[in-house]
């Protein structure tokens, strides 16, 4: 019996990308590119009409941008997993899209293999954002409103217990649930347990999100090194 394909939505005002998206991810059986919206207008319209599982989501656009539209179809009861399309690893608009519900991001000259392996991944619930990265980004997101995202954060933490608390910090490493489970002695079946409360307790969408709130609320340390969630 065959799989049912992951049915994604390629998000670019520049329709020249849009083709090259499309080629090069046309040869995965297990991926159908069921539309095209060259806005985030046109992209909420897109999701409504075809029921994409994962949407390619350029940050730049007209009209709508790529944080607002990934914030709107977010809130959506049946949410797409939206995947950043960036021009650069460490990007102010990154960081916000990140913020905003999306699952991670690639770039847009990332080879066309690693593309189709962030699709699979973010649509089998996973982020694409490596602990490195994520810690880039924080950096460089650091500034003036430190302190006001540090009380803010400390305050929504406050409604986990001391365990949950625990697996946010290590999901905040960048560890997968089988090492936390050996970090914390614990089952992964206790683990995923964990990070879908913690996830619910904190109104978030993805483990992504409960990073940026673990290294807000300095929780994390810049030298904190994690495993590549697998």
């Amino acid at each position: 019996m065959t799989a049912t394909p992951i049915r994604l939505l390629l998000v670019d005002d520049d329709p020249l990308v849009r083709a090259g998206l499309a080629l090069m991810i046309g040869g995965a059986r297990d991926i159908e590119v069921v539309g095209e919206a060259a806005d985030g207008a046109e992209a909420e319209e897109a999701v409504r009409r075809t029921r994409p599982d994962v949407v390619l989501m350029d940050v730049r656009m007209p009209s709508v941008d790529g944080i607002t539209a990934t914030r709107r179809l977010r809130a959506r009861p049946d949410a797409p997993q939206i995947v950043v399309l960036t021009t650069f690893h460490a990007d102010e608009q990154v960081l916000r899209a990140l913020r905003a519900g999306a699952a991670g991001f690639v770039l847009k000259d990332t080879p066309p293999a690693e593309i189709v392996d962030a699709v699979r991944r973010v649509a089998a619930g996973d982020p694409v954002l490596s602990p490195a990265v994520t810690r880039q980004l924080m950096r460089h997101a650091a500034g003036t409103a430190a302190d006001t995202r540090r009380t803010r954060a400390r305050e929504r933490l406050a409604a986990l217990n001391d365990r949950e608390r625990e697996v946010a910090v290590a999901v905040g490493r960048g560890l997968a649930n089988a090492a936390i489970a050996a970090e914390l002695f614990l089952s992964v079946a206790t683990v995923k347990t964990h990070v879908s409360r913690v996830l619910a307790k904190l109104g978030l969408d993805n483990r992504v999100q409960i990073a940026l709130l673990a290294y807000d609320a300095g929780l994390l340390e810049d030298g904190d090194d994690g495993q590549q969630p697998s």
